[in-house]
């Protein structure tokens, strides 16, 4: 079953609060609340949304700092990719500017309309999973260039193991019983080490196949994506 995309609304104002929890809750979404700026930033890692919306003015942390804590914290790297719609009553230019450039993916003024909001979740829900998709299929990327190049490495060994192998046949071997069990050795020597670097080759490949398979796994196509996009987000969610 498809898991729910999951939302997490910040506002020290409850009415809002609850209408959000229940519009987005009928639309299928999984909501969570928040009413200040330190409880946010503490929801954030429990909860760990795919979506923020986040007032700006509220107690405690306002929307652009726990919007600079998010995305420059060490201590939230790991959930600083979440994308944030942030609220604001105000309509200048310039604290808008502000919170774009402290990571905001979108800005939505006071009063707002929710058929807009909608509207807005869906186009930053939309940039979110092209972008995963995107770092998804690069980790894939270098999971083969790797690969590759232990290949390519395992391959340079071998072609050296059975060339040291053909120089020391050809070589005039003398002194009897001797000779022949010391250029035994050595082939003994140069079989084993190409065995292990089989093997070697053997284990990378077989992780590297798991590694694949997992990506795969939360991979889909660009077409899939934007049908998803063209659909209510009512049949989205389902």
């Amino acid at each position: 079953m498809k898991s729910k995309t999951k939302i997490l609304i910040v506002d020290d104002e409850l009415i809002n609060l609850d209408f959000f929890a229940v519009m987005f809750s009928k639309l299928g979404f999984e909501v969570e609340k928040a009413e200040d700026g330190e409880e946010a930033l503490e929801k954030v890692k429990q909860f760990v949304p795919d979506l923020i919306i986040l007032d700006n003015i509220m107690p405690k942390l306002s929307g652009w700092e726990v919007t600079k804590t998010l995305k420059q914290d060490e201590a939230y790297s790991d959930v600083r990719h979440i994308p944030v719609i942030m609220f604001s009553a105000m309509d200048d230019v310039k604290d808008k500017i502000e919170g774009f450039e402290l990571g905001v993916e979108d800005y939505i003024t006071k009063p707002f309309n929710f058929s807009e909001v909608l509207v807005r979740i869906k186009a930053v829900l939309r940039h979110k999973d092209l972008a995963d998709q995107i770092a998804r299929r690069e980790r894939r990327l270098a999971l083969y260039e790797a690969l590759n190049t232990s290949v390519a490495e395992y391959i340079r060994k071998v072609k050296k193991s059975l060339k040291d192998v053909l120089k020391e046949a050809k070589k005039p071997e003398t002194g009897g019983a001797q000779a022949v069990g010391a250029f035994i050795g050595r082939l003994t020597v140069q079989a084993e080490s190409s065995l292990e670097d089989m093997e070697n080759a053997e284990k990378e490949l077989h992780e590297a196949g798991i590694r694949d398979k997992a990506l795969k796994e939360g991979e889909v196509s660009l077409k899939e994506l934007e049908e998803k996009y063209l659909m209510h987000l009512d049949g989205d969610q389902g």
